[in-house]
This record gives structure tokens, sequence and C-alpha cells, in this order.
């Protein structure tokens, strides 16, 4: 890639950094060069300044052209995203010669002292820019939003793999578990955190404040997020749970109970909606850190607790179902799609045994090509180290999830004492644990 010419941007440097030496109307040179530099357009200011960022300046001066480089990011339309990212790919990409001659070396000597120029070799150098990109103010959420614009670009062109990889890869670092914090979330949070709430809230979607607060303020609601200190208060996930007495197999009943004024007599935690938030952040696992935590606290503030499980969606069912894989599935499916279930409790009945088997067979055989389970859902709490514990059908009316799933849902059980052994074994061997009532239908 031809590389931009920089003058405008090493003047913008010059004007930021100008020191004791220079003269007056050198600096009021520089700030003019300076104006004129900040009204080139955005994907020009943008590409030059990371050219800069690669370079040598100091570290105030690095930081203000960090700055301007995410503000001109902000400035490009999705057109101009796909150029810039693929110029991030191919103009900051490793040197293939540096890495020739540095395996060379670690070929002859391979010693830990001739590893680590191999290793600087082949990191990329975008990798670099993105580090110091992100020594702007609140420039790592600024990255969390450019990563979904690069994932949602890389739905067109594939290609941009290499540029998510180096995303990833950092990211894992910056979200490390150690920087998060875990809150309870109540009525008394600020409102701009509830609002942000109620915007991320995608499993169950709130119909407005007095919904919120039904799944805050009661004795018998608990509501966790994480947070990162350089995300300020943006929540990255959040857990939504109601305390019961029993596993619930339907949602429409913890989603509008009645308030409950205490909680002595609950034994069963129910996580009845996970959401990760920032879709930037794909990849980067939260969840299983939550949700043994939030078990832990709940299980140190009521003793009574004795059950940890969760009321979840289904929602690759029905295209599973319809794929034509299996003709007794594509036959369900027809009959599924003509609803008359919804309506004639009859019906529900004769096709209920059907419904279960498919399910138990869904959750526990259907895979991808990579071998994983197949449900999204599935690979999250299977990969927690939870047990595919009970489907449930009919669980769910609402239209989202009659259209995905046909209104199944499943409880995944989570039993502290096995969740490490079921997460090792999955991760391992690819073993689903099942609890007893999916392991009867799967012996019918």
């Amino acid at each position: 890639m031809a590389r931009p010419k920089l003058n405008f941007l090493t003047d913008l440097v010059q004007a930021i950094t100008g020191g004791d030496k220079q003269s007056r109307a050198t600096v009021a040179v520089d700030e003019k060069m300076a104006r004129q530099a900040l009204s080139r357009p955005a994907p020009e200011r943008l590409i030059a300044a990371c050219e800069v960022l690669m370079g040598r300046i100091g570290d105030a001066a690095r930081v203000a052209v960090a700055e301007q480089a995410l503000e001109a990011y902000g400035e490009l339309d999705d057109a101009q995203k796909a150029v810039f990212f693929a110029q991030l790919r191919d103009g900051f990409n490793a040197d293939p010669d540096a890495i020739r001659t540095a395996f060379s070396t670690y070929d002859a000597d391979p010693t830990a002292a001739t590893l680590v120029p191999l290793f600087n070799a082949v990191e990329p150098p975008r990798q670099t820019l993105l580090r110091r990109l992100n020594t702007a103010p609140n420039a790592t959420l600024k990255l969390v939003h450019m990563r979904a614009d690069l994932l949602s670009a890389m739905r067109t062109d594939p290609s941009l793999a290499p540029l998510d990889a180096d995303f990833e890869h950092l990211f894992a670092s910056w979200f490390n578990r150690g920087f998060l914090r875990i809150e309870r979330i109540d009525w008394s949070t600020p409102a701009s955190v509830l609002e942000k709430i109620m915007g991320y809230e995608t499993v169950h979607p709130m119909k407005g404040w007095q919904d919120l607060r039904r799944r805050l303020d009661p004795a018998d609601r608990r509501f966790y997020a994480f947070f990162h200190p350089a995300t300020g208060n943006e929540p990255l996930i959040f857990v939504e749970v109601a305390l019961t007495r029993d596993t619930p197999a339907e949602i429409a009943p913890i989603l509008t109970a009645p308030r409950q004024p205490e909680v002595e007599d609950a034994t069963t935690a129910v996580f009845y909606s996970i959401n990760n938030t920032l879709q930037g952040l794909k990849g980067v696992s939260f969840g299983n850190f939550l949700i043994k935590q939030v078990v832990a606290e709940l299980a140190s503030e009521l003793p009574s607790l004795k059950t940890f499980v969760t009321l979840s969606p289904a929602p690759g069912f029905a295209a599973w179902l319809a794929s034509g894989d299996d003709p007794q599935a594509a036959e369900l499916a027809a009959e599924l799609d003509l609803g008359a279930w919804l309506t004639d409790k009859d019906e529900a009945a004769r096709l209920k045994p059907q419904v279960d088997a498919m399910a138990a067979r869904y959750f526990t055989q259907a895979r991808t090509k990579s071998g994983a389970p197949r449900d999204p859902v599935a690979r999250f709490h299977l990969g927690n180290g939870a047990a595919a514990w009970r489907v449930n059908w009919p669980g769910d009316l609402s239209d989202g999830a009659i259209n995905r799933a046909h209104g199944l849902m499943i409880n995944y059980l989570y039993e502290p004492a096995r969740i490490e052994a079921q997460h090792e074994a999955f991760v391992r061997d690819g073993t689903i644990a099942t609890g007893a009532p999916l392991a009867a239908v799967l012996s019918n």
C-alpha cells in the first residue's frame, strides 16, 4: 500500500509538542497548519494519524494523535470503514522478510533469547497500533464499537478475519476477569445504567420502567452485571435471577408474577435472562465468571437456596427441525408451523411427546461442523459446566420464541460441586452432561 503524505499530521504533532525553544511566531504557524490538518477529509486524517502513531513521537503527542484518529474514524460511513479495515489488514501487516530472518536465527539456535525477536517479528504492527489508539481518552469503548463495525464488514468481506483476530487477541487481555467488577443492580442504580440495561435486554425485552422495576426491586429478584473500569457505566453482561420454590417450566409466570415481600422459603435460584451487551466483545467470555460468582454470592446470602438452574431459550430449534436432515423432524416442524397447538390443548398434548423427544435429540446430538452443540445457548451453558436438565414445551409463547423455537425452553442445572468436572469433560471430550428428566426422555 502506498504510504500517504504525513506532513500535515507531523505539523500537528509539532504544534502539540512545541517546546520552550519554539518562537511564538513558529507556534502560530503550527497552529494554522494544525487547523488545516483537521479540515482534511476524515479517511485521509485517519490513516495518516495511524502512520504517525507508529512513528517516534512523545507520549503526550501520541495521546493527542490517537484522539484525533478515533475522532476521524467516527466520521466515516460504512463503505469508508470497510476501506480503512482493508488498509489496516494490508498496510500494517507483519514483514515476511523480518519473520524469515528471525525464524532462521531461532532455527539455528532455538533458545529463549532468539524466540523473543521471532515473536516480535510475527506480531502484526496493527496490534501495536491498536494499543496506541487505546491511549486516547475513552478509547477502549470506541475500539469495542470499532470491532463491532469490523464484524459487520466481515459479512461481506471475510478476508478481514486476520484483523479481527488482532482485536480478539487484545480484548482477551484487556477484558481479563481480574479487571472486571460485579455489581448488584437495583432500583437505586443510576438511571443512566438502568436505561442501558433496558436497551440491551434482548432475551425478554422490557416494556418500560415498571417492567424493569419488577425485575429489580422485589425481594424475590436479583440482578447482577459486570463492569470494566475502562468502559465506565457500560454493563458488559448482566444476569436476571428469580428466587422460587421450584424449577420453572414456563417464562410467563416469572415475568408476570406478583411482587413478593420476602424470600425466606425460596429454594431455587433461576437464571432466566443472560445478555451480553456489546457486539464488539464477541468471543470474549464473561458469562462463566459471572454465573459462578452470582451462585457463590446467592449461596452466601441465602443458605436456603439448594438449586441453581436456568430457564433458557432454544433459538436454533425451529431451524434445525426444518433443516431436512431428518424426515421425522421435518414432519413435526410442519405440524408445529400450522399453529393449532397454540389454542388447542388437546393438540398440544398430542404433540408434546414428539417435541420432547426431538428437543432431547437437538440438545444432545445436533452438532455444528466443528462438533460443537448446534444451539448457541447450549454451547454457552454446557461450556460453563452446566447439565442439560429438562426440556420444557411449550415454555415461551412470545412471538420471537415461537418463530425461533416453537416455544421450546430448557433448564440447565448448575451444581457447584460438579461444574468444574462437567466443564472439563465438555471441553476435552465434548461430553454433554444430562439431568435425570432429559435422560429419561432420551431413553424412551
